[in-house]
């Protein structure tokens, strides 16, 4: 376990290695025709049935104290500031009947990479939390603070995590945007282990098991330099496992603080003593966040990389909230502001992936996440991928790149996002033909393969019954 040093003073040490205090809920907060939720659940590019599913949506409003933190080359967190207030809000979707409830919630840190919440894990596997009763947790973290206020003041006037120390100036190189803000995002750690605290201890959920997820560096930093200082009143841990997408590097631990160089091991997840699972596309794979694969109880870790995948897709987006609230969050068109859903066209254009190569891997990853946390089950290994010819060998496997219809690119040319986006390019019918022969004979290879997943346990049995009606139905394409 890492060390807390704190620069203070005795008594605020002993406060500091205590468990995580609670924080104060607010909620939920109404709603009316005027007031909602921003990313409700009826206001997404695809709107959310809530009420079809049997689950509700709850906002709370929390708040509380946190320190800001410097992260030492040791691994050590020092204390800069202590106690400084914040306020955030909560997004909660559970099961209406409480008995239904499976005891397992999925806490997501909201995406700011717009300057607005954006739900993406949401996206991806919805559908399949919803069939396993879990609940889904939405956190605004520093970068949507002010979205949110201008969406609706009256709803979030508090909403806010207010720098405890105006005065000080970033180092030349340090802070990015950030470096000028008004917002400490240092303080969002601290609050993420409060929330935890809140959602086992009420929050309408009193849930038994906590799982993190979020693409990229705020859920790798937590886990690196939070998750073994985080605990519940027993010892225990406040989170019980994490699922990374896109596991590219940590973050800054605060508005000034220095990069973690690449190669620092900082940068890599080790013993933290709970199941840490890292999803990453073929589009994503880098030498960055590479390292084993483990079963040992302090430190259980797994690396999936996905054939055929690019780092984003149409699931992603899912859960982005409707133009007009994004309008309303960050402005219009024309005041540097993206359009919806990408500000720029690639040459040539693309069809964006539609195919569920992500999407099925995230349902069967929570799914193993969620056993090897509460039951020990250990999940399945998978050999990384390695490029011959162009074309991917090894990493999980799907029917999409295995029994294909299409070639799949993982990145595209042109400016802006082009890099990060796949295409679908469907073959012909004569090349069909004479890879399958008939249709009957491309149902049972479809069949084959999705028998096998569900058997390794890299998909859930729903889902592989989705891509055989699929393939019964002629839609893979």
């Amino acid at each position: 376990m890492r060390k807390i040093i704190v620069v203070i003073a005795i008594a605020y040490f002993a406060a500091t290695a205590s468990a995580t205090p609670l924080p104060k809920l607010t909620g939920p907060i109404p709603v009316t025709a005027n007031s909602f939720p921003f990313i409700a659940a009826d206001r997404l590019f695809q709107p959310l049935d809530l009420k079809k599913a049997g689950y509700v949506e709850e906002e709370y409003i929390v708040s509380g104290t946190a320190n800001v933190y410097d992260w030492a080359a040791d691994g050590s967190l020092i204390v800069k500031t202590p106690n400084a207030p914040y306020s955030t809000r909560i997004l909660v979707r559970r099961p209406a009947d409480r008995a239904r409830f499976s005891g397992h919630a999925i806490v997501e840190l909201l995406n700011p990479a717009r300057r607005f919440d954006w739900a993406m894990m949401s996206g991806y596997s919805r559908d399949s939390l919803i069939e396993h009763g879990d609940a889904w947790v939405g956190i605004t973290l520093p970068g949507s603070v002010d979205a949110l206020r201008k969406f609706n003041d009256a709803r979030y006037p508090a909403v806010g995590f207010a720098n405890p120390d105006p005065t000080e100036t970033c180092a030349a190189g340090r802070g990015g945007a950030a470096a000028t803000s008004t917002q400490e995002e240092g303080l969002r750690w601290d609050m993420i282990s409060q929330v935890g605290v809140a959602l086992k201890n009420g929050a309408g959920l009193n849930a038994r098991y906590l799982y993190m997820t979020s693409q990229g560096a705020d859920v790798l930093t937590y886990a690196a330099a939070i998750q073994t200082h985080a605990t519940l009143g027993n010892g225990k841990p406040v989170y019980d496992g994490f699922l990374v997408k896109t596991p590219g590097g940590v973050g800054r631990i605060r508005r000034c603080g220095a990069a973690v160089p690449k190669g620092d091991a900082r940068q890599t997840v080790h013993n933290i003593g709970v199941p840490v699972i890292e999803v990453v596309a073929q589009g994503e794979i880098g030498p960055d966040y590479q390292r084993p694969d483990s079963d040992d109880p302090k430190d259980p870790f797994r690396i999936y990389e996905v054939a055929g995948a690019a780092h984003i897709d149409t699931w992603a987006y899912r859960d982005f909230p409707l133009m007009e609230d994004q309008l309303a969050a960050i402005g219009t068109p024309g005041q540097g502001t993206p359009a919806w859903p990408f500000n720029v066209k690639c040459d040539p254009e693309i069809a964006l992936q539609e195919h569920p190569l992500l999407k099925y891997v995230f349902d069967g990853a929570f799914v193993n996440l969620e056993q090897w946390a509460s039951k020990g089950i250990a999940p399945p290994k998978a050999e990384r991928i390695t490029m011959k010819d162009g074309v991917a060998i090894g990493g999980v496997r799907n029917p999409y790149v295995d029994v294909p219809v299409a070639t799949f690119t993982t990145t595209s040319p042109g400016p802006g996002t082009c890099r990060e986006l796949g295409s679908t390019l469907p073959f012909d019918s004569a090349k069909i033909d004479s890879l399958y022969g008939s249709h009957k004979k491309y149902e049972a290879k479809v069949a084959e393969s999705v028998d096998a997943m569900v058997k390794e346990r890299w998909i859930t049995k729903s889902d592989g019954q989705k891509i055989k009606a699929e393939a019964a139905a002629g839609i893979i394409k």
